[in-house]
């Protein structure tokens, strides 16, 4: 038993040992490193004059989305109507998966909708827009991800 874990604490050494016959010249090192940085300055070199990238990084509606007192119908996240009494979860759940939304008219549209519900609806109307839904906000309306 005794052999058996010391060839195998052996043989695992082994493997980690370098081998006899790789030393490599100082001056293949010294090509290897001269290589490396050219390379790292012409990569430099080419970030440095890179083409500007065209990409939208700002989303131009992102105050719609709960950072208001105006939210996207369309775009925002159930959780922005914690901020309208009455709304959060039955009234918001119903508007986040009965859109999209062309108007803020087609709210009153939305199936099972109650009269107090309609109620509220039309209390805070003003509050709301119907922008473009953009992909990148749709995709979290129902679950953002955070929890308590």
């Amino acid at each position: 038993m005794k052999l058996a874990i010391f060839a195998i604490l052996a043989s695992a050494v082994a493997a980690f040992a370098p081998a006899a016959n790789t030393q490599r010249q100082t001056t293949e090192l010294a090509a290897e490193r001269r290589e490396f940085l050219s390379q790292a300055v012409a990569l430099a070199g080419a970030a440095a004059f890179a083409p500007v990238a065209n990409a939208v990084i700002d989303y131009e509606n992102i105050g719609y989305l709960g950072g208001s007192t105006t939210v996207d119908v369309n775009n925002a996240n159930v959780r922005v109507y914690l901020k309208f009494p009455g709304f959060y979860p039955t009234l918001a759940g119903k508007i986040v998966t009965n859109g999209p939304y062309k108007s803020v008219g087609e709210l009153y549209n939305i199936p099972g909708l109650s009269g107090a519900e309609k109620d509220l609806l039309k209390k805070n109307e003003a509050r709301f827009v119907a922008k473009e839904p953009a992909a990148d906000y749709v995709i979290d309306i129902f679950n953002n991800g955070l929890y308590r």
